[in-house]
């Protein structure tokens, strides 16, 4: 008779005891709602608060329910900051705590996309480094990439794993590259003549016997998506960082079609073929670049003249290529490895040049652009004064294909303290494919909220906003600075420098200041290093971890940043009290793909600026705005220098879905207030 396990508030109650934690009654209400969850195969959307410990409000309800069905469950995470968190701190401590309750401690393990693991065989038999056109005049370049490579061989006979980021120093991507291999160039294991020895076949297998497997948004994507199996079998998911999931997604599904590609898929093949098969991609690939030159960067609303004729020329040469690989030889993997693992890179090479090329040829089918599959643009990329020309494909909604794919096969749990705009959930959940409905707050004692209605049982879902541990309007200020001039286009207003330099000095340093640019971090920066006796780090000057502990250490410092700063900051304590954003964080107006998006929402008769733009702007103010308190006894504010934050008239839209700090525009008031928080520290 198998043994009846503690239920969910039992076991987290024993999880925080023993890991020496307070019992919230928020991360209780989250621990409930996704048992009830996993009990009756509805989504899920939670969002909870800084300071919830949502990551134990998931973890014990998953390990409770992997232990008594046998299932494994699968979390994934956006960033490998989080992923190391679990693998290395909380699930190794919350299976110690757990086992004497389940009978047995819970396993976990890691798992990540093939091209993070070194290949064996791409090591011994298939390397061929190849450097860019940039690199065959800068013998520096290449010389550094002989020596990873070099110090990449002599690891590969050291490592247990052969996991980058156990490498230490690491590499850069193109040396990397040279000793990898993605998902469509792996021989496959029983194909491979080091199979039996492969560390990403090895990190599957490992994962496949566990409880939990910790991934990422992005293989969760290949996996679900692309059709490539890759990760365990399982029936739940749970997605934390949520509010990434959609970018990632959609990252994972974008090709492109460039020049350099297209003749380097050429001379990759030329060694197999006949040079005459190989020409013709390669003139192909001549006339595509000519085309592109002549063009400005911009969206495709159609193919442009002579676009088909040069997309034919590409297609076809690659698959006139292909098929002159043919197929391998007979026993070719064993008797002759280096030879297959060169045909089968060359064959990945003109097959995605083949797939790309159709499907920008395909991309205008649709005669209305808000039904079509693709968004299908020039773009023009600058680096070390040369431009580099290539167009890019990316699906105009990955909404579709996340309810096919990923809800209709799994119940799927998603998580982030940012997960409602606008004080809805709607905004999020049309964009993962859930259907619309208007959801508020859900009263703690109901956990469950209530289910949409659904014609299918991947529309199943409810929501719940658990609230935070913190005392919002006690212990923040939301500073709204109207008087200052909205923000332009020509950089920081000599108003908005002022107000930053009164701001800081107020709080005697401590800042964190969040910037829509590089350029406008650098700038103020630079004025701030010249007007305060305080320091002032930036962004840039030294890596970003090493920067983020600098400003922890050091009491007095600030440290000002661009967009990686505004999520993942983690400094709970004195060494934050002012938290500065330079203005609301809207995207690019000319991003292709959002405005794209936009005229797919205005065309169905919805307000596509709120529904794109907005919503991208209210998830990134919102996690910016969360660097404030990271712990309960942390005071401060939070300075807004955007005044269409109150006056616009998406304002409303923006702040609801915000904490509910206490609001003042009175730059006095928040002056006072930081003093007197710089006066109380010890």
């Amino acid at each position: 008779m198998s043994r009846e396990l503690p239920n969910v508030p039992d076991l987290l109650r024993t999880a925080v005891h023993a890991l020496g934690g307070t019992e919230r009654s928020n991360q209780l209400t989250m621990a409930s709602a996704v048992a009830h969850a996993i009990d009756t195969g509805e989504h899920l959307a939670v969002q909870a608060g800084t300071g919830t410990g949502k990551s134990l409000a998931y973890l014990v309800p998953s390990i409770r329910h992997a232990v008594e069905s046998g299932r494994t469950v699968v979390v994934s995470t956006a960033t490998i900051a989080l992923q190391r968190q679990l693998v290395d701190r909380d699930l190794p401590r919350l299976a110690d705590a757990l086992e004497p309750a389940l009978g047995r401690r819970p396993q976990f393990a890691i798992l990540k996309g093939r091209g993070n693991y070194l290949c064996l065989n791409k090591v011994h038999h298939g390397m061929q480094p190849e450097p860019s056109d940039e690199e065959l005049f800068d013998p520096f370049a290449v010389s550094r990439l002989g020596r990873e490579v070099t110090r990449l061989v002599e690891w590969s006979s050291d490592t247990g794993t052969g996991d980058r980021d156990d490498l230490s120093p690491g590499v850069s991507d193109r040396a990397w590259r040279q000793v990898s291999v993605s998902a469509r160039e792996c021989l496959g294991k029983s194909r491979c003549p080091i199979g039996d020895d492969c560390f990403a076949e090895i990190a599957r297998s490992e994962a496949a016997q566990v409880d939990v497997v910790v991934t990422n948004h992005a293989l969760l994507a290949i996996d679900a998506i692309a059709g490539i199996s890759l990760l365990p079998e399982h029936d739940v998911v749970v997605v934390d960082e949520a509010h990434e999931l959609v970018d990632r997604v959609t990252g994972v599904a974008t090709a492109e079609l460039a020049p350099g590609t297209v003749s380097a898929a050429a001379r990759r093949a030329g060694k197999l073929v006949e040079d005459e098969d190989a020409d013709r991609l390669e003139g192909a690939a001549d006339n595509w670049a000519a085309l592109l030159e002549a063009l400005p960067a911009s969206r495709w609303e159609r193919l442009p003249d002579g676009a088909d004729a040069a997309l034919a020329a590409v297609r076809d040469a690659a698959w006139a290529l292909r098929t002159a690989i043919g197929p391998p030889r007979p026993g070719m993997n064993q008797t002759d490895p280096e030879a297959a693992a060169a045909r089968n890179a060359a064959l990945v090479a003109v097959e995605e040049i083949h797939d790309s090329a159709v499907r920008v040829l395909t991309a205008f089918d649709e005669p209305d652009p808000s039904k079509r599959r693709d968004v299908v643009w020039l773009a023009a990329d600058e680096s070390r004064g040369t431009v580099r020309r290539s167009v890019r494909m990316a699906p105009l909604s990955v909404g579709g294909l996340l309810r096919s794919r990923l809800f209709a096969e799994s119940t799927v749990i998603l998580t982030s303290a940012t997960l409602t705009v606008g004080g809805s959930f709607d905004g999020l959940a049309v964009e993962w494919g859930l259907p619309s409905r208007t959801v508020t707050a859900v009263d703690p004692a109901n956990a469950t909220g209530k289910a949409a209605p659904a014609d299918d049982s991947t529309a199943v879902w409810n929501a719940v906003d658990v609230g935070s541990p913190f005392d919002h309007a006690r212990a923040g200020i939301l500073y709204i600075a109207q008087h200052l001039p909205p923000p332009g286009r020509g950089g920081l207003d000599p108003a908005c420098l002022d107000e930053i330099a009164d701001l800081v000095e107020a709080t005697g340093g401590r800042t964190l200041g969040l910037f829509s640019s590089m350029r406008a971090a650098r700038a103020a920066a630079e004025e701030m290093r010249e007007r305060l006796d305080t320091p002032v780090l930036c962004q840039g000057d030294d890596a970003t971890g090493a920067l983020v502990r600098a400003f922890a250490d050091d009491e007095p410092t600030s440290l000002f940043g661009t967009l990686s700063l505004w999520q993942g900051v983690d400094v709970p304590g004195p060494s934050l009290s002012l938290v500065i954003l330079d203005r609301i964080p809207f995207p690019r107006p000319d991003d292709p793909l959002l405005v794209a998006r936009q005229r797919a929402v205005e065309a169905r008769g919805g307000n596509g600026f709120l529904a794109v733009a907005g919503n991208h702007a209210a998830l990134l103010l919102a996690q910016g705005v969360g660097r404030l308190l990271r712990s309960v006894d942390d005071r401060g504010v939070v300075a807004v220098l955007d005044s269409r934050l109150a006056t616009a008239r998406y304002g409303g839209y923006l702040r609801a879905s915000l904490p509910p700090f206490w609001e003042t525009a009175d730059p006095q008031v928040v002056r006072k207030a930081l003093a007197r928080i710089r006066d109380a520290r010890p």
